[in-house]
């Protein structure tokens, strides 16, 4: 039985050796970003020995230990994480907490993909610290918490790499500077599409632009978003995570 749900456990198959622990492939590829990102500041920040592999192994576990099934046979997983570092830890990241937060968030989400598990929210990762805590230690809080105006989770990852949370306030694509995806593509309209908010999910939606509007590749004037889908406007892609 799924502790605290009534439901039976969901049976499946580990994809990876051991609970918790990420795929080999998916630590190196995040080692080798964030390296990227802060060069010399990433060597720097770990002479106390804690290293970002070690959180993101543990944010992991964390997700395996906390999931439960939804009123519709979801299985979630807390989509919150606080981890709370001693005073010299917390020091030594901190000038690289948005790139290592940003990271673990995608760690956070291939891991949620790979599983079939589901978020009620956005991913949000924060560091606290903790004035007791010894160097090398860390502790992590995780929470299953609803999205702002009770929508579900969902985000668009930008040409340039950022990522725009959604939440409960309609998202316009095009190239007019109020557009909350301002795009300067001259094949996409000024007011393109938008996203809204739906039930649980995300609504993609053509303003009968004069290009169209594709999702993975086959236009659409209306579509339900799901994860992982491709949002191509003018010559533009966007990329649809549902966390």
């Amino acid at each position: 039985m799924q502790p605290g749900t009534g439901a039976p456990a969901r049976s499946r198959q580990p994809r990876h050796a051991g609970v918790g622990i990420l795929p080999l492939v998916v630590l190196r590829s995040f080692e080798r970003r964030l390296e990227r990102l802060v060069e010399g500041v990433f060597a720097r920040a770990f002479r106390s020995g804690l290293r970002p592999v070690e959180l993101g192994r543990r944010l992991v576990r964390e997700m395996d230990d906390h999931r439960t099934v939804g009123v519709n046979g979801q299985t979630l997983v807390p989509n919150d994480y606080v981890i709370r570092l001693g005073p010299e830890d917390a020091e030594n990241f901190a000038d690289i907490q948005d790139a290592l937060s940003a990271e673990l968030g995608d760690a956070v989400r291939d891991h949620a993909r790979e599983d079939g598990y589901a978020f009620m929210g956005p991913v949000r990762i924060r560091f606290e610290t903790d004035e007791l805590r010894r160097p090398g230690t860390f502790d992590v809080v995780a929470k299953l918490r609803q999205g702002e105006g009770g929508v579900g989770a969902g985000s668009v990852v930008l040409p340039d790499g950022r990522r725009l949370t959604l939440g409960d306030a309609v998202v316009r694509i095009g190239r007019l500077p109020e557009c909350g995806i301002q795009l300067a593509d001259t094949n996409v309209s000024r007011h393109h599409a938008e996203i809204r908010p739906a039930n649980d999910g995300f609504l993609l939606v053509d303003m009968g632009s004069t290009n169209g509007t594709k999702v993975n590749g086959v236009r659409v004037d209306r579509r339900v978003l799901r994860d992982a889908d491709e949002v191509t406007v003018g010559t533009t892609r966007l990329i649809f995570n549902a966390s």
